[in-house]
């Protein structure tokens, strides 16, 4: 039986609350002091006892109340440390000022295979040094690659102090994509992923969003190709966001912004030792972050000969060495990869692997360019205008009506990346709520602005802009193929719109 008493705290009372205990010749398996209360754990005590014991109690000076309880606070919060530890994943262990183990939780033991518990660090993970280095540096060593039971994982030490005097450490390791896991959302907001993410409701994007819902779900690699600026690594995050890897981390590397050697160790990770100033104890790439997710690798076609030979290695099997490793390390992971390159152009010429582009090329999506996408230029200009308000922390302002037909009208070589930039631009410079066609930076606009009439709706701003054009080119070029050929998009959407907007000598 437990039991709670209460009582006003003074000098000496706690003795005799215990002396009225011992005198009963009662077992105590636990007494927990939390003044004014004492918690006792007798499981002798029956409810005769019990009776008598709180008349004598209640007889000592300043006990004010005495209760049976289910459980003692310590012993409740220990049950509820066990919870909390088994909950965990991730292996975890408790350590005293010596690096002596105190306690660890279901996921280290079952690793380790024993309880480590009254062992030193150097025993477990079979490193003196580490233990050293832990103890030297007081548990505050930056994140690190250690070995335990032939399985890599990266040891993050939390020192625990008393004051200024440390007591020991929480050490919890974690797999290589864990820590991916980690910076994955670190570096992109979850919310904004998705195909909701890919704004637009012309015809070549509800083309796009649907051949990539398709795709997006079989687990093969990706080759997502089109111009600079259109959004390749949002239609990459969209497609990760809606496969079965959802849940694992996206990582990705720019393959162009990056010289070679260090593209190497980025994306393939170092062994100890590796060259001069790597980290000591090596260094995971992200194929080892990511196990399990997805590593996007943009601008795909900037990619050296030699990383060409050791990528198209790692998509035969799954396995790759780190820089200067001998360990052969496999891993799950889905390659997705873009560019703005012409591929096919590059493997006849031979600066690129052909059948490396074949591995890559097993699925692929055409993302179009903004000038293919009239009808989307206006929704992104307004979204873009009002993320930059927020951004900027200036009060909210709009695109006045005389700024879409040069909207419009822009080729936007940039494309969606440009765009961004001239809203962002105009909302930093503008002083009014209203940003006008002067606040623009827009170089190159292909039609000649309109006078500012009223406009009812976008579709309306669209379809006016678009017959304008096309009656005016038509002359020029009186076929659907040679108008297409002029406006850079395909001879069908072209032929739509002619039949749309009933222009004479429509094929």
């Amino acid at each position: 039986m437990r039991i709670h008493v209460t009582f006003i705290d003074r000098v000496g009372i706690t003795q005799e609350v215990l002396a009225l205990l011992g005198g009963r010749n009662l077992n105590l398996d636990a007494v927990e002091m939390v003044p004014p209360n004492v918690y006792i754990d007798a499981p002798t005590l029956s409810p005769d006892v019990l009776d008598e014991l709180r008349e004598a109690l209640h007889a000592v000076h300043g006990v004010q109340e005495v209760t049976v309880v289910d459980i003692l606070p310590g012993q409740r919060r220990r049950l509820q440390l066990d919870a909390l530890l088994a909950a965990m994943s991730d292996p975890v262990l408790a350590v005293d000022g010596e690096g002596r183990i105190l306690l660890a939780n279901p996921a280290l033991i079952a690793l380790y295979g024993a309880e480590p518990e009254g062992r030193p660090l150097a025993q477990l993970f079979g490193d003196d040094s580490l233990h050293k280095a832990l103890l030297a540096q007081g548990f505050r060593l930056p994140l690190r690659e250690i070995t335990l039971k032939g399985q890599a994982l990266l040891l993050d030490a939390a020192p625990i102090t008393e004051g200024d005097h440390l007591t020991g450490a929480l050490l919890t390791l974690y797999p290589p994509n864990r820590i991916g896991e980690r910076l994955s959302a670190m570096h992109h907001d979850h919310a904004a992923e998705g195909f909701d993410a890919l704004l637009g409701d012309s015809a070549a994007m509800a083309t796009l969003k649907g051949r990539a819902q398709r795709v997006a779900s079989l687990d093969a690699p990706l080759l997502i190709r089109g111009e600079t600026g259109t959004g390749k690594e949002l239609v990459a995050r969209a497609c990760h966001a809606a496969s079965t890897r959802r849940n694992q981390p996206f990582l990705a590397l720019n393959c162009a912004a990056l010289p070679e050697n260090l593209a190497e160790s980025e994306l393939f990770g170092y062994a100890p030792g590796a060259f001069t100033g790597a980290q000591r104890g090596g260094k995971p790439g992200l194929l080892e972050l990511a196990h399990q997710g997805t590593v996007f690798l943009d601008e795909i076609g900037e990619m050296s000969p030699y990383l060409q030979a050791k990528l198209l290695r790692f998509l035969s099997d799954g396995s790759f060495r780190r820089v200067g490793g001998d360990r052969e390390i496999k891993v799950d992971v889905r390659i997705l990869s873009a560019t703005h390159r012409n591929l096919d152009k590059m493997v006849s010429e031979g600066t690129f692997r052909e059948d490396l582009f074949y591995r890559l090329n097993v699925l692929n999506l055409e993302v179009p360019p903004l000038r293919e996408r009239g009808q989307d230029i206006l929704l992104l200009a307004r979204f873009f205008m009002q993320q930059a308000c927020t951004q900027i922390q200036r009060p909210a302002c709009r695109l006045a009506p005389g700024t879409f037909q040069a909207l419009l009208g822009n080729r936007w070589p940039g494309n969606v990346r440009q765009l961004q930039n001239v809203i962002f631009r105009a909302a930093a410079i503008c002083e009014s709520s209203l940003v006008e066609i002067g606040d623009l930076d827009i170089a190159g606009t292909a039609v000649a602005r309109e006078s500012d009439g009223e406009v009812n709706s976008l579709e309306e701003a669209v379809e006016n802009f678009e017959r304008a054009l096309l009656e005016k080119l038509f002359a020029t070029y009186p076929s659907t193929r040679q108008l297409a050929a002029r406006l850079q998009t395909s001879h069908t959407a072209i032929a739509h719109r002619l039949r749309k907007y009933g222009i004479p000598g429509k094929s």
